[in-house]
């Protein structure tokens, strides 16, 4: 027993290392065992055979038959030495050409389905979106995507990304469920490599989105990606539709240089630091770009229309009854959000509305009136100074103090808490331009309910809650601390005598679901913000100029204005009444929210675009959505 326990592994070890030389090994191997199975079952074959010859040399002959076929050897060739040689080596030859043949075959056939399963293969689309890289970005992209082209045929995504073919397959079907009549081709291959992005064919798409890497060195990524677009074959010769969108709004610059002109560059830090300003002062605002953005609901057309030309823009406000105008596009490509009313409709100029779609913004042939009964004058507001609450801190905190000094009144105050105290001095060192607000610092954790309870927040006027990065990134991890912040928010707000307007970050728009809301809340998702803005630019490449305008702290913003300075409260009038009231105040309405179902997602009680013919009764609370110089 000792010495097999001792042979066996020797055996072991020798046939390895038999196995170990090769194609010629494996071969003798293969041969061995065949001659040990073939020809002791040939031998039992001619013994069973009831006719079998008689003699040693006939039996012999018999097995050597069975042999040569078994094994293709010339079948069974019988004669002299020499003619038995020659055809059993030009049957192994036949043999040695037929296996070369099968294995090149198979081979090829395995390769040609493995590059396909890799993604490999060219993308031969025309007029389609590429979209290079991976992140969270692809889901909303994709899903908006297909919103946009519901009623279009014949239209395909092509991604080309460092993972998976199959994986990136699985990915899509499992975040986005149906794609309709969208084709959506996947590729693997960097998207920092030119001969890589040839292969989703870019020079024949409608746009080409490059999506936010996310990281460290996302931008630098980002940047090399564009160099890497910009040098890719046939994307030289014309211009062509580039969308990038870089985290920090220092490396905008060199983005918008490597993507080269033509390219819309977006910062991310930039929107996301004015929608939280903007919203912080305004509930309900965040609810309104979303709606926007979006295909599901209400967004922004472009359009001419003969019949206004020679009129004013006041006339273009009214002569729609299930669009709201909100400005012009100059012939020249220059906007005017919001123009004064008595602003003249020139030959090629293109009305900016808001429309379902795009078939829905046409002039209106019904008559309307104006309830000039209803219209109310308001009474003039002196701004007083206000104060607010900023918990946890990130990269964008500072353009957020800087751009809330440009909203707020003189004597205005920001108290900001978060866990670093090294934060003190960035915090005083912030520059404030106007220099209408004064922030202070106090270190804490935000997500412990005793820190909460000894800031007095019925003192404050806004809440802030951004998505803290102490470690590192704004994630999965940041989300959670939100969450929890907002739950000790509500518990200790629910305390108040007035309800307490909070604006709060989050990466993950799947978490606003889980999200513990009021009437006065609203959650701002930077990463699907952008994406949404890339998809709607990637449709039609003159929106950019809109949301560039659309998102400057000068000129026109949208704005929640009391719905008593516009309309009497109580009295039944239509949105054709408030649109005129707006328009006396040098305004352009676009809708309205109520307060008693502002808790209702998703909505949450915001009605853009409403038909104008309807009629409307507005309570104490309620808001007119307009666009406004301030």
């Amino acid at each position: 027993m000792a010495r097999t326990s001792v042979v066996r592994p020797r055996l072991r070890y020798w046939f390895d290392k038999t196995m170990s030389r090769g194609t010629p090994a494996l071969i003798g191997w293969l041969s061995m065992i065949c001659l040990a199975i073939v020809v002791p079952v040939s031998a039992l074959l001619v013994w069973a055979d009831r006719r079998r010859p008689t003699t040693l040399h006939n039996q012999a002959l018999e097995i050597w038959k069975n042999v040569s076929w078994a094994f293709k050897l010339g079948g069974g060739a019988v004669g002299t030495p020499v003619f038995v040689a020659l055809s059993v080596l030009l049957a192994l030859v036949g043999l040695f050409f037929a296996s070369c043949l099968v294995g090149l075959i198979a081979a090829g056939v395995n390769r040609k389905i493995l590059d396909l399963r890799r993604g490999r293969s060219m993308v031969l689309e025309d007029h389609h979106t590429v979209l290079l890289g991976w992140s969270e970005q692809v889901y909303p992209v994709l899903s908006e995507l297909v919103e946009a082209n519901a009623t279009k045929r014949r239209r395909a995504v092509a991604i080309l990304a460092p993972k998976d073919k199959i994986e990136m397959e699985e990915l899509i079907r499992a975040r986005v469920p149906s794609t309709r009549n969208i084709r959506v081709i996947c590729r693997t291959g960097s998207p920092a490599d030119p001969a890589d992005i040839e292969r989703v064919n870019p020079k024949g798409a409608r746009a080409v989105i490059v999506l936010t890497p996310g990281g460290e060195d996302g931008d630098a990524d980002l940047v090399k990606t564009l160099l890497a677009v910009t040098k890719s074959p046939g994307m030289q010769d014309q211009p062509h539709l580039v969308l990038a969108a870089v985290q920090d709004v220092r490396n905008r610059d060199a983005a918008r240089l490597a993507a080269g002109p033509g390219a819309c560059v977006l910062s991310i830090d930039d929107i996301a630091a004015r929608l939280v300003v903007q919203t912080c002062r305004q509930p309900g605002l965040s609810v309104v770009y979303m709606e926007l953005l979006t295909y599901e609901g209400n967004e922004f057309y472009l359009t001419e229309e003969p019949r206004l030309v020679g009129r004013s823009y006041a006339d273009a406000l009214m002569a729609y009854a299930t669009s709201a105008v909100i400005g012009l596009r100059r012939a020249d490509g220059s906007l005017a959000l919001n123009p004064p009313s008595q602003t003249p409709i020139r030959a090629g100029d293109e009305i900016i509305a808001i429309s379902r779609d795009d078939g829905t913004v046409v002039l209106s042939d019904d008559p309307w009136t104006v309830d000039t009964a209803a219209i109310v004058t308001p009474a003039p507001r002196v701004p007083q100074p206000e104060r607010t609450l900023m918990l946890g801190w990130n990269r964008r905190a500072a353009l957020v103090i800087t751009e809330l000094d440009q909203y707020v009144a003189e004597g205005s105050a920001l108290d900001v808490i978060a866990r670093e105290p090294e934060l003190a001095d960035t915090v005083a060192s912030v520059p404030l331009e106007r220099g209408a607000l004064t922030a202070g610092f106090r270190t804490g954790d935000v997500t412990e309910p005793g820190v909460l309870r000894g800031l007095e927040l019925g003192a404050y006027d806004h809440v802030i809650v951004l998505s803290d990065d102490a470690d590192g990134t704004m994630g999965l991890r940041a989300d959670n601390r939100t969450l929890v912040t907002l739950l000790q928010l509500r518990h200790i707000a629910g305390g108040l005598a007035r309800g307490l307007p909070v604006v709060a970050e989050l990466s993950d728009d799947r978490n606003r679901a889980l999200a513990p809301i009021s009437r006065s809340d609203d959650f701002i998702v930077s990463d699907r913000l952008i994406s949404l803005l890339m998809t709607q630019v990637s449709e039609d490449r003159h929106r950019a100029a809109l949301f560039e305008d659309l998102f400057r702290t000068e000129g026109s913003e949208i704005y929640l204005k009391p719905a008593r300075d516009y309309v009497r409260l109580g009295h039944e009038t239509d949105f054709y009444t408030v649109v005129e009231s707006a328009r006396r105040q040098g305004q352009s309405a676009i809708g309205y929210r109520r307060l008693s179902e502002a808790a209702g997602p998703p909505s949450f009680s915001v009605h853009l675009n409403p038909d104008k013919r309807r009629t409307l009764r507005f309570a104490e609370g309620d808001s007119v959505i307009v666009m406004a110089e301030d």
